[in-house]
């Protein structure tokens, strides 16, 4: 009996194997996909609505963004697996917002100061069909007091522009970080065991 080559069994896997599609424009949830050898066949980003309904909790508000993101590109996408995801920081039972202005990243920033808070990254795979995949990670993050002069460096680097709750972790900011209890990959914005657990779920293979 004769074996099939290898190279027919990766080309038949690769046909087999459903089309991803990432619905996201972040640059930083694609890298993060790249590190656990994860490519997306093709990036959608989802337009919708961000704000939170009234009295939402930031850890339901982050689960029904990426159900809503993945859901939103899945309805021209029937066939594909098609990833959803939306990471929410939170003090208390107040989503802080995605900066865009220098007032409201100092305003986070005067929140975080001193004092632990917590992320919340929603992640959800919807497709082929009605198929739904749902996995919601928390993290909990300690930042040191900070003092006026590092508030105003921070604020000047620019580097909180978009970012949820006026910080990026991965950066300038990682030297104000106590303590992290929980997925790091989470807080950058995407928790990557549970979204590789949930892509090959769903068929989806690391790329060769």
């Amino acid at each position: 009996m004769t074996s099939p080559k290898a190279g027919s069994l990766t080309a038949s896997n690769k046909l087999s194997a459903p089309r991803f599609v990432l619905a996201s424009a972040s640059p930083r949830r694609r890298d993060l996909l790249g590190q656990i050898g994860f490519k997306p066949d093709e990036i959608s980003p989802a337009d919708i609505d961000e704000t939170p309904e009234p009295q939402e909790l930031p850890r339901l508000h982050a689960a029904r963004l990426a159900r809503e993101k993945a859901q939103h590109v899945a309805r021209t996408m029937p066939d594909a697996v098609v990833l959803g995801s939306d990471t929410v920081v939170a003090c208390g039972r107040r989503i802080l917002p995605k900066a865009e202005t220098a007032e409201q990243a100092r305003h986070c920033l005067k929140l975080l100061s001193g004092r632990s808070h917590r992320v919340y990254t929603g992640v959800c795979l919807a497709g082929p069909g009605d198929a739904l995949r749902e996995r919601l990670v928390e993290t909990r993050v300690k930042v040191k007091r900070l003092s006026a002069m590092e508030e105003e460096a921070y604020l000047a680097s620019g580097e909180w522009q978009g970012k949820a709750g006026g910080y990026a972790i991965q950066g300038l900011f990682s030297a104000y970080i106590i303590s992290i209890i929980g997925s790091y990959s989470s807080v950058v914005g995407l928790p990557l065991y549970e979204t590789a657990n949930l892509l090959k779920g769903a068929g989806v293979r690391p790329a060769q």
